[in-house]
């Protein structure tokens, strides 16, 4: 990353005091950050930083939403990560004349910071894991730690100090070529609510435990397929899978035309789309996007997981069978909202995949 190269995927807060030199991005103001203009929710994903800096900089790197930050102090010798309460570690090796590695990791419920020191090879890391509560409010089923999920947006900046010299920005999948990828909004995203002692029983997981081949999901809370259809093309075309599995809807959004486009971009990156119904929820709303999703596998003569039976009263798609879901109490708002699958709405969710998608298994399954 130097003068001599355009890069229109790095946007610029107004205000930020950037300028492009022949080392690299060379970051001067402590107002605003730079966001790498690219979608990502990859369950497993790493970026990577080369920089340099200041003796007196105080650098952060966070996500466009806030939900995840990090902060590299090379006067205190500190790495620190933003959460409740915070979490920190102290990095003697920490030195201004030489340049690091700052990668950070994103693995489901899990997330790394690696500070490399490339001149010497010394290394440390802070390790912290999001333990979601299950429910809200009355519902709540865990105290939790929260930790966040590095949503949607990398970004950069300079808190503190004279400079911040970026030389390299690179952001790495887990695994590509996979046998599976899953896309969807919250329901796909059981880690954010998941208390962790049992996230392996959620539904994502199960499934990607006992698929065929290397899997992976990315789920976004409060999504829509306009979302699913941006964050596709950051993904699908770079790490590759056999199958690519969708459930989206819940949050409206879905039309005929767009889920038409969502199919034919998935088949054009040469897998094969699993289209699946959307579970029960307490509105309801399940009915008619499922109808639709049914018009659009059939136009496409696509296979789908029946999501909302295995989530229903009576087996019939109709009413939600609240035991299968979490409770989130959100009295004097929403409501109570019973849309989130807990441990025993996953094991159905993934038992309803044997029926319907069995070639996504082999042998033995349990």
């Amino acid at each position: 990353m130097n003068d001599q190269e355009s890069h229109p995927e790095l946007i610029m807060d107004e205000g930020v005091k950037v300028s492009y030199t022949a080392e690299g991005l060379n970051i001067t103001g402590n107002e605003g950050v730079v966001r790498l203009n690219k979608y990502y929710s990859l369950g497993e994903r790493m970026i990577r930083y080369r920089v340099k800096l200041s003796s007196n900089a105080v650098a952060l790197f966070s996500s466009d939403t806030g939900d995840f930050k990090v902060s590299m102090d090379m006067t205190r010798k500190t790495v620190h990560i933003a959460t409740q309460p915070e979490t920190w570690k102290r990095m003697e090796f920490l030195h201004p004349d030489h340049d690091y590695l700052v990668e950070i990791y994103h693995a489901y419920q899990k997330n790394t910071v690696q500070i490399i020191d490339i001149h010497t090879g010394v290394s440390d890391r802070l390790e912290i894991t999001n333990d979601g509560p299950g429910g809200y409010g009355v519902g709540v089923e865990n105290s939790g730690f929260y930790v966040g999920s590095q949503h949607d947006y990398y970004c950069f900046g300079l808190q503190e100090g004279d400079f911040m010299l970026v030389k390299q920005v690179s952001v790495v999948a887990g695994a590509a070529d996979l046998f599976l990828l899953i896309y969807g909004d919250s329901i796909t995203e059981p880690e954010g609510y998941f208390p962790t002692n049992d996230f392996p029983l959620a539904w994502t997981q199960l499934i990607m435990k006992h698929a065929r081949g290397k899997s992976m999901s990315s789920g976004r809370g409060g999504c829509t397929i306009h979302h699913v259809l941006e964050r596709i093309k950051n993904e699908l075309p770079y790490i590759k899978a056999k199958y690519v599995m969708v459930t989206i809807g819940t949050n409206g959004g879905n039309t005929e035309e767009n889920l038409s486009e969502l199919v034919e971009y998935i088949l054009s990156q040469g897998s094969i789309p699993i289209l699946n119904n959307i579970p029960c929820n307490e509105s309801g709303t399940q009915r008619e996007a499922n109808r639709l999703i049914e018009t659009v596998r059939q136009k496409y003569n696509l296979k789908g997981c029946m999501f909302d039976i295995a989530t229903s009263l009576n087996h019939d798609g109709e009413e939600v069978d609240k035991s299968t879901m979490y409770h989130e109490d959100y009295t004097g708002s929403w409501g109570q909202i019973y849309h989130h699958p807990n441990v025993k709405g996953s094991r159905l969710m993934y038992t309803r995949t044997l029926i319907d998608v069995p070639e996504l298994y082999e042998g033995i399954t349990r």
